[in-house]
């Protein structure tokens, strides 16, 4: 069974609902059967490199809410984060443009370390003092950090066009299951799960997906030799 999840490192909800996912997830039984595959989505996709703010002025500026919302929201989504074991800044972080982040990431999908850097990057983001935006080398530490090599990292990020179409592809396939906002699951592109639900949504999600798999429909002779907990069929002559 396959889970997809459409997030952005900028999103503080794709944050806690990876968490609340993997619980669900770890605790699922046939865990060993389900296949995570992680999708971009950028909630700024027209926001330039350069151009950095701090969150809560993002936040005043984008939804018309006073500092003190902003900061209310902040102190919310901090708890939030803690019930889940997460560490969380609600004041000093910054916001910007994910795009380099998301291109790093398909460069780690090919090595078999995207979830790692997933991780390293939303821990960065939202815990760490130093910014994750606007800063290439901070970029190439943290794609360190998750197993990458640091050249691998800068050839990505110095050219602008590496694996950008990996990232618009997974944006438009977003756009055409009508996912408008993150983060979002998709199992077996079957059910959709929308937003940081708690654990145990995730976890009937899990379970309703992995019941309702079509049953394997046998190709062959059916009396073809196999093994089995009684041994194995003892080629006759």
């Amino acid at each position: 069974m396959r889970v997809e999840i459409w997030s952005d490192l900028a999103c503080p909800w794709c944050y806690v609902g990876k968490a609340r996912f993997d619980k669900a997830l770890a605790a699922f039984p046939h865990r060993d059967g389900v296949e995570v595959v992680h999708r971009s989505f950028e909630l700024d996709p027209g926001r330039a490199k350069g151009d950095v703010e701090p969150v809560i002025a993002m936040l005043t500026r984008k939804y018309g809410m006073s500092e003190a919302q902003a900061e209310a929201g902040e102190d919310h989504l901090g708890r939030l984060a803690a019930a889940e074991g997460l560490p969380y800044r609600t004041r000093g972080r910054d916001h910007g443009s994910t795009f380099d982040m998301h291109r790093l990431l398909h460069l780690a999908g090919e090595q078999g370390r995207r979830e790692a850097l997933l991780d390293v990057l939303y821990r960065a983001n939202f815990a760490e003092e130093r910014s994750v935006f606007g800063d290439d080398e901070r970029l190439v530490e943290l794609a360190v950090a998750a197993g990458l090599d640091a050249g691998a990292a800068r050839k990505v990020l110095a050219d602008p066009g590496a694996y950008a179409d990996a990232v618009r592809a997974d944006e438009r396939e977003a756009a055409r299951l009508g996912v408008t906002g993150v983060p979002f699951f998709v199992l077996d592109r079957k059910f959709g799960v929308s937003g940081a639900q708690p654990t145990e949504v995730f976890s009937r999600a899990l379970a309703r997906a992995w019941g309702e798999r079509p049953p394997l429909e046998p190709a062959g002779r059916g009396d073809a030799e196999t093994c089995g907990p009684g041994g194995c069929a003892v080629p006759r002559r």
